[in-house]
């Protein structure tokens, strides 16, 4: 489903030449799950924001269901985002001024989806995150876990083939931070992919493998010892 081959990322601060990523090979397959660990400054959101398009690499080739994304232009990068992957970060992104149900649709907006449709999909994704009844509140008028919740509820709402967590736990207090994982590995075991960067290894252990990254590259790829799978 995903597959790196060589995938160098550098950047210029300055007179500074930063290689983010020293060339990465990483094949995922469909229904995998996967934990990229790693110090910070290691490449692991580099790594996130090219696999999610939101990046391209300065080198090497990124083939996403079989289309090299890497080759692609920003609309069609676009396109790909909203169709196929699903963001989930630690600061929720959320908008502030509109309500959860409003947030949820704004993936459906960009797939240009009618107002009616809209609202039946976003409903049905807020039911299914058990936050039905806050779906007239703002950001600020519900919890973190909620807020989360309503993230997550955002990033399936186009049924992605991919849903990304960049640190989905970090604002979280550990009780929400589990439920947040029970809702990544029930995800999981319903066939969606999904890709998880953190340094929480309790968050880790919860995937099929850990890649840790480090300078860069990949230091170990490792099978998560949690029995759950």
């Amino acid at each position: 489903m995903l597959k790196l081959e060589r995938i160098v990322k550098d950047y210029d601060a300055g007179d500074i030449h930063v290689r983010a990523l020293g060339g990465i090979d990483l094949h995922v397959t469909r229904g995998d799950y996967l934990a990229i660990m790693g110090p910070s400054g290691s490449g692991k959101s580099t790594l996130m924001h090219i696999m999610g398009c939101l990046d391209r690499p300065t080198s090497g080739s990124y083939l996403l269901n079989g289309r090299d994304v890497s080759r692609m232009n920003d609309a069609a990068l676009a396109r790909i985002r909203n169709r196929e992957i699903g963001f989930v970060f630690q600061q929720f992104n959320l908008l502030p001024r509109e309500t959860l149900q409003a947030n949820v649709e704004v993936p459906l907006m960009y797939a240009g989806l009618g107002a009616r449709q809209r609202h039946r999909m976003s409903a049905d994704a807020l039911r299914r995150m058990g936050i039905l009844d806050r779906a007239h509140h703002r950001p600020s008028e519900v919890s973190g876990g909620q807020r989360q919740r309503a993230a997550i509820a955002r990033a399936l709402v186009n049924s992605p083939s991919l849903v990304l967590a960049d640190e989905p736990t970090g604002n979280l207090d550990s009780r929400t931070g589990r439920e947040i994982l029970d809702i990544l590995d029930s995800l999981n075991s319903e066939g969606v992919t999904v890709i998880v960067v953190t340094h929480d290894s309790e968050v880790g252990r919860r995937a099929r493998r850990i890649i840790n990254l480090k300078d860069g590259l990949i230091d170990s790829v490792e099978a998560a010892a949690d029995e759950h799978h």
